[in-house]
């Protein structure tokens, strides 16, 4: 199974998804993506570089070093924010960083009508499936 076949497997397993993607966010490029409606590239790559800041960005990073500082622990590669759910009017999107592949997020959109937990749940438990792609 390719990626873009995991993520359109996804897609169907995740309650009223319309859209998932993998980004690598260490160079902000979207890896694979399903849809059910194309998207102009100049969207998509708005997304893998928005997820990337998400995770990464400067005050993230800056977040996550006070953490650890406050908590005397070392720079050890550990993220605090592993996942992240952003409402918007009429979408749910969740956004997980890899288990396997730490500077890599998968990303699910679903309608704002999905149960939160179910959406969260299934996209957790397709992480795996395609991490397996790479």
């Amino acid at each position: 199974m390719s990626l873009d076949q995991a993520l359109s497997k996804m897609r169907g397993v995740v309650p009223e998804c319309v859209a998932a993607g993998y980004v690598d966010m260490s160079t902000g490029m979207l890896l694979g993506v399903a849809t059910v409606d194309s998207h102009p590239q100049e969207v998509l790559d708005l997304v893998a570089a928005a997820t990337a800041d998400l995770f990464q960005g400067d005050n993230v990073r800056a977040i996550e070093k006070l953490f650890r500082k406050s908590r005397g622990v070392a720079e050890d590669g550990k993220h605090y924010f592993n996942e992240m759910l952003v409402m918007s009017d009429n979408l749910l999107h969740v956004f997980i960083r890899g288990k396997k592949y730490h500077d890599h997020a998968l990303v699910a959109v679903t309608r704002n009508s999905a149960n939160i937990g179910m959406a969260l749940t299934k996209t957790r438990a397709a992480l795996a499936e395609v991490e397996t792609q790479l």
